[in-house]
């Protein structure tokens, strides 16, 4: 049985937690084209509601990733469907926490501003 609270996975020839970096890039590239749209629509059209919400979804996304579990991130989970035929391509998950942790403190300034 898995945690519903932790960060990383067990896998087989591994000493340490992991993460599939496969996924977690597929779920970057979802990421950026949301955002890339979002600050499009504000720059073109003036229209910054599509920006509010992406950051709000960013923000609590990452905070589900940090603080629960990135198994259950909405976005990871699509990432997961992307590359769930693709062979795992796993990297140590206490570096990808860290990041992680950088990526809310940003999504945090970005809610704030």
């Amino acid at each position: 049985m898995s945690k519903v609270i932790g960060f990383g996975e067990e896998v087989e020839g591994y000493e340490i937690s992991v993460l599939n970096e496969r996924e977690i890039r597929a779920t970057a590239g979802i990421l950026f084209l949301f955002a890339f749209s979002a600050i499009l629509l504000a720059i073109l059209k003036g229209n910054f509601i599509l920006l509010k919400y992406f950051i709000i979804s960013f923000l609590i996304d990452f905070i589900i990733r940090v603080f629960v579990n990135p198994k259950f991130s909405p976005t990871l989970i699509i990432g997961r469907l992307i590359v769930s035929r693709q062979v795992p391509e796993y990297v140590g998950a206490a570096q990808k926490r860290f990041a992680w942790k950088i990526g809310l403190i940003l999504a945090s300034i970005m809610y704030i501003y």
